[in-house]
């Protein structure tokens, strides 16, 4: 069973593998051409885009690592595994985006008062080459994000939405200064300046999940509920009483009270606590703990009890 729980993990594992190198690779390249057009056609809006990029790189590659020690199987020093790196390196990127939003914002503020030319028209072109690249990536990250049930993977997936957002709001920005003419060059910082605002709210969100994620928060019920009807599914298992579940990175770990017949021998108890823990592991790779408290029905008037976690 441990076997079968540690391939599982490193597949994965290797799932959300794939989309971070992608998004490292696609996203250097767009930084680089989101640069050269935005200097060279003087759109700040979409210089504002390639930082956002640079920052994709960055924190891509954080998430990686993170995902890669989460990965990891329990030791002697990390008796519960080491999954918590996985919401820290989804702390990372939110930290990062908050970073971003505010030196996009403060040099926004000082593009606009600052005098400078009309940006050029093929720096649309660039943005709408931009804008489907990212949603594609977005979409594909999140599609594997929800598949492993990664917070940091679901957090980068967030990293490129930001960007597809940044340059919806380049592409209207220099399409107001385009049309407007000689009055409205600002109109691209402007669109900065309000990209930067999406950024810093995606960036909060992102954060408040990750937060939760390390102390702790309580996953949906419904997962309570499925590893409860499987415990009453074993023979001898006549109810339960308490379930608690909570993640910890790629997997999930498990407190659970069954109730048996109080007359039983503690060894009968014993291998009931077992069959449970490996019915349960078997239905649901996902989990990789599941701790077994036998207690007797008589004390709950021999009355079947099923008290899922708040």
């Amino acid at each position: 069973m441990a076997t079968s729980q540690a391939g599982h993990r490193k597949e994965r594992f290797e799932a959300a593998r794939r989309p971070m190198v992608l998004g490292i690779v696609v996203n250097f390249g767009l930084a680089l051409v989101k640069f050269l057009a935005g200097f060279f056609g003087h759109s700040y809006a979409l210089i504002a885009d390639a930082i956002e990029s640079c920052s994709d790189v960055v924190t891509s590659t954080g998430v990686l690592l993170g995902l890669r020690y989460a990965a990891k199987p329990a030791d002697e020093d990390h008796p519960h595994g080491h999954g918590k790196a996985e919401p820290l390196a989804a702390t990372f990127v939110s930290v990062v985006l908050l970073i971003i939003a505010g030196s996009v914002a403060v040099e926004s503020v000082h593009m606009i008062h600052t005098p400078h030319r009309t940006p050029a028209a093929y720096t649309l072109i660039v943005l709408i080459g931009v804008l489907v690249v990212k949603e594609t990536l977005f979409r594909l990250t999140m599609k594997v994000g929800r598949d492993v049930d990664s917070t940091a993977v679901k957090s980068e997936a967030f990293h490129q939405r930001s960007d597809a957002i940044t340059s919806v709001a380049a592409f209207i920005g220099i399409s107001v200064a385009l049309i407007g003419g000689p009055g409205y060059e600002t109109a691209d910082d402007w669109a900065a300046l309000l990209a930067s605002g999406v950024i810093a709210y995606n960036a909060a969100t992102l954060f408040r999940n990750a937060l939760r994620e390390l102390l702790d928060k309580a996953p949906p019920a419904e997962l309570a509920d499925q590893v409860s009807k499987l415990a009453t599914s074993v023979a001898g298992v006549l109810g339960t009483h308490k379930c608690f579940v909570r993640k910890v990175g790629l997997d999930y770990l498990v407190d659970l009270d069954i109730l048996v017949e109080g007359e039983i021998t503690v060894r009968a108890g014993h291998d009931l606590a077992h069959d449970v823990q490996d019915k349960i592991r078997a239905e649901m790779p996902t989990i990789s703990r599941v701790l077994v408290h036998v207690e007797p029905i008589d004390e709950y008037g021999r009355k079947p009890i099923f008290e899922p976690q708040p």
